[in-house]
């Protein structure tokens, strides 16, 4: 692992991000979630899941499931890193006949495994793809992306309680744990308190860390799960990581870009 690719590849992913949602104007694009997770979505991408662009689908290739849908510039930014998208398809996000729109929708061929978006689905989408590698005697990962405030689901809880059951010690769940959702602070709106502590409680192995430490992430998803059980790694992030205007403000939690504003970011980066 060299930390200095793996910073430029999240680099990238950022510039995506400020591209797309510049370029997308008034239309639905969730800037601060994306920006929170573009740290993990980037090692994940660049450096642990085992993904390639074929004309067929390779049943052995790694899922990525985006559960926290509204975050789907940041994934979006990385498969256009990873070609599987070209820079200039960005621009059409949101518009009439597009590929890319508000919510990932399933096409395989581009690299988007899952339709996402209804906030606590995702991971049942990952307990039954990872209960099927068991069954079909398959090495392939699932990885799963939670935000938070959609940790407030209870079907979260109930898909946890599947995971530990099945003992599906091939997935990998991590939660983006920026402290914020749509209407404002997770303290205010539904306090999860210690969240290390209830997927523990729930019989997964359970780390926390520093969802912008680069290091930090992809030790935690390459260390081998020896104890039969879901691994979830808690990342703490901050909502709008990479630009002081986006910073811990959740007024950017779906906002537009202004062309005086790009500017100004751009510089920054």
């Amino acid at each position: 692992m060299k930390i200095n690719i793996l910073k430029n590849f999240a680099k990238n992913i950022r510039k995506n991000i400020i591209f797309t949602a510049f370029k997308a104007g008034s239309k639905s694009a969730h800037i601060g979630g994306a920006l929170s997770s573009a740290d993990i979505i980037a090692v994940l991408y660049s450096n642990v899941m085992n993904i390639k662009k074929t004309k067929t689908i390779d049943d052995d290739r790694d899922r990525f499931i985006l559960s926290k849908g509204h975050a789907c510039l940041a994934l979006y930014s990385a498969l256009v890193e990873k070609k599987f998208l070209k820079k200039k398809d960005l621009e059409t996000f949101e518009a009439d006949g597009s590929n890319l729109l508000g919510h990932p929708i399933i096409n395989k061929s581009l690299g988007i495994e899952f339709s996402t978006g209804s906030l606590g689905m995702g991971l049942s989408l990952g307990v039954g793809v990872a209960l099927a590698a068991k069954k079909k005697n398959k090495d392939y990962k699932t990885y799963v992306i939670l935000g938070d405030g959609e940790c407030n689901e209870g079907s979260i809880w109930e898909a946890i309680l599947s995971a530990n059951h099945f003992k599906l010690d091939n997935m990998i769940i991590i939660v983006d744990r920026n402290n914020f959702q749509q209407t404002g602070l997770n303290s205010s709106i539904m306090d999860l308190k210690n969240l290390k502590n209830k997927f523990k409680s729930f019989g997964c192995e359970t780390i926390e860390i520093d969802g912008h430490n680069i290091k930090e992430i992809y030790d935690a998803l390459i260390n081998k799960n020896l104890n039969n059980k879901p691994k979830v790694i808690v990342a703490n992030t901050i909502k709008g990581k990479g630009f002081k205007l986006f910073e811990n403000d959740n007024n950017w939690h779906h906002s537009v870009i202004t062309k005086s504003i790009y500017k100004e970011i751009l510089k920054e980066l």
